[in-house]
């Protein structure tokens, strides 16, 4: 049977070629904790591997098992999670740690691992199918990739049904893991590497001479634009930080106080800097304007310390234009 081929020549090629990460084990080893497992697999949507390894490896040194970090508090998990993005994802990991906890360990059926906070179709999918041996389909956007070339799909329906047919019963975790290597470093979104691929023999996309069609483009939708502005008042080599409300964009971070959001603003005649950031669903321009006064509960931050107050990517660029900016004038 293909499928059956192709499942065995994936599983070699994984053997032969698998990524060594820190919350993986070996092709073949018992399976790695699912607590390791959960915290990546958490961590890698929408953030590369690459950004992604260094800041697990000081996570679990930091709090080595999931009793660790439930204890832990919401301060200084997202204070380590900062520049991370996608914060929502800090919050949902603290709501679930602390649900595990209470348990006592993690479920081990992706059915029952969709109950809890955070974790969806994929995430739930992946931690059954790595931690605990679970025959689940874990569709990526790598895996869907793979999967829409090999069978020539243009559109990813099919894709779930596809990866559970494929994935042999005594392996499921390393096929999964054999996926996602594959079109990571293989099967990319442009210019896949076939010569190196263990599918290309009866890949459709190959065949066609054009892989790089499969499956479809998505239609882009242009993001809209918004303005903001955040205050700086300094003192004595401190300035003055908030923290969000805990619900929203950015809930629960350290940052600079400021106005909301708007699609317009008028840009202050006294601003210190401005930036431009890009967020998944819109762009930002925020103006930064100095303030004689503090304003909202916060507390005063050393600026020569800045790097302690976990500020998410978007403060600590805001900061950055104000201390390499001419107007600025330290009080």
């Amino acid at each position: 049977m293909v499928t059956a081929n192709a499942a065995e020549r994936l599983l070699q090629h994984y053997v032969d070629n698998f990524r060594s990460l820190p919350w993986r084990s070996p092709p073949g080893e018992p399976p790695p904790e699912p607590y390791r497992v959960w915290l990546s697999e958490v961590m890698l949507q929408q953030t590369t591997v690459a950004t992604v390894v260094p800041r697990f490896e000081h996570f679990v040194a930091r709090w080595p098992t999931i009793e660790a970090l439930a204890e832990a508090s919401d301060e200084e998990i997202l204070s380590e999670w900062a520049g991370l993005g996608y914060y929502a994802r800090a919050r949902n990991l603290i709501a679930c740690a602390r649900e595990v906890a209470a348990r006592g360990a993690f479920p081990t059926t992706a059915a029952e691992l969709r109950q809890l906070p955070g974790i969806g179709d994929y995430t739930s999918a992946a931690i059954a199918a790595i931690a605990f041996g679970e025959a689940a389909p874990a569709v990526d956007t790598n895996v869907a990739r793979v999967m829409c070339r090999y069978h020539g799909l243009e559109e990813r329906l099919e894709v779930r049904r596809l990866v559970e047919a494929m994935t042999p019963p005594d392996r499921p975790g390393d096929f999964v893991q054999a996926l996602m290597d594959l079109g990571a470093t293989i099967c990319r979104p442009k210019k896949p590497r076939c010569g190196l691929c263990p599918l290309q023999s009866d890949c459709v996309a190959h065949a066609s001479g054009d892989p790089e069609a499969f499956p479809a483009a998505r239609a882009k939708r242009a993001r809209p634009h918004r303005y903001g502005i955040a205050y700086w008042t300094e003192r004595k080599g401190h300035v003055w930080l908030v923290r969000r409300p805990a619900r929203g964009l950015l809930g629960g971070m350290p940052a600079l106080p400021g106005s909301d959001w708007s699609v317009s603003v008028a840009k202050p005649r006294t601003a210190l800097g401005a930036i431009r950031h890009v967020f998944t669903h819109f762009t930002l321009d925020l103006f930064i304007e100095p303030r004689a006064e503090p304003i909202g509960e916060g507390w005063w931050q050393d600026i020569d310390r800045l790097n302690d107050a976990g500020l998410p990517t978007l403060y600590r660029k805001a900061i950055e234009a104000v201390l390499s900016s001419e107007e600025r004038v330290a009080a």
